[in-house]
């Protein structure tokens, strides 16, 4: 986490400072049409949320292009026949294709988080404070900071790190002591984690759904192996009939065995994705807590507001 917080602070400033070129006419970074979700029309989540109803569409072509990739390309294939086998068996499907779809959702969502948090990311190059060492932020400044701001992006509320410094200095005249100023950006900086926490609910959900479907895949395989074992008892010395009974055994144990096995992979690889996932969300909150505390809290020189009192 340390090594990905220092690459987003460590990133080289596309700007000067507001004195070497005014940039409250040009958008370097435009969320328009750089948030993935907005291109493609839909309604985009707040900062790195994700419009579910998208992730469900794009799930749904992943598990459908899985099942085509398994019985076009893998069945044919005789070494790894077996595989396909586990997806397109009758008797796994009733939980085997929830089991798909839910996995492949799970992976549209953190596919498009990745987008956000990319774009996110971005918003660091920016520098939205001046590069000059000697710079003081004051009541004076901030209305500079804040046009440069909306200079260099189109809609700053959508962006975490410059949302951040623009509800600060956007009341700073309000402000009586610096403490304030980091009161409020620490506050903000809780609600991003918060909102953060909140966007993996659904997908902490997914990983608590998909290795239940496939104990129940392991119910309904074995309640099937069972009616069949029933069925050879009732066959007596009739070999034939015991062997076509045999088959319903082992169709069910396969079904019970496979559907469970493919329910706990899925598990287990959307678990350690969703934590590698959160790990890199975490690092670009912590990058976007160092920069307003180094170059907003460090910058700011306020006097102290006396209440003042009548004689």
């Amino acid at each position: 986490m340390i090594g990905q917080k220092i690459n987003y602070m460590q990133r080289p400033s596309k700007i000067q400072s507001s004195s070497d070129s005014d940039t409250s006419d040009l958008n370097i970074l435009a969320w328009t049409h750089s948030d993935i979700e907005n291109r493609i029309g839909f309604k985009a989540g707040h900062h790195t949320g994700v419009n579910h109803l998208l992730a469900f569409i794009v799930g749904t072509l992943l598990a459908g292009m899985l099942y085509a990739f398994m019985a076009f390309v893998v069945r044919p294939l005789g070494p790894v026949q077996f595989v396909a086998e586990m997806f397109l068996r009758p008797g796994n499907q009733f939980t085997m294709i929830p089991a798909t779809l839910f996995f492949c959702w799970g992976a549209a969502v953190i596919l498009l988080k990745n987008s956000k948090i990319k774009l996110q990311g971005r918003a660091l190059d920016l520098q939205p404070m001046p590069d000059d060492p000697e710079f003081v932020l004051n009541e004076a400044t901030a209305a500079d900071v804040l046009k440069r701001i909306n200079g260099l992006v189109d809609h700053p509320r959508h962006f975490i790190l410059l949302s951040r410094i623009e509800n600060a200095l956007a009341n700073l005249r309000n402000i009586g002591q610096i403490g304030d100023v980091a009161t409020i950006l620490r506050s903000q900086g809780e609600n991003d984690e918060n909102q953060v926490a909140s966007s993996y609910t659904l997908l902490n959900g997914m990983v608590w759904a998909i290795p239940v479907l496939g104990f129940i895949g392991t119910v309904q395989g074995l309640s099937m192996a069972i009616g069949g074992f029933t069925k050879t008892l009732q066959a007596a010395g009739d070999l034939s009939q015991i062997r076509s009974s045999l088959q319903g055994v082992t169709s069910g144990l396969s079904t019970a065995f496979e559907t469970t096995l493919i329910a706990l992979i899925y598990a287990l690889v959307l678990q350690l994705w969703i934590t590698f996932q959160q790990r890199r969300e975490m690092s670009l909150l912590d990058a976007c807590n160092d920069y307003c505390h180094s170059h907003v809290v460090s910058r700011l020189r306020l006097l102290d507001r006396k209440p003042t009192t009548s004689p």
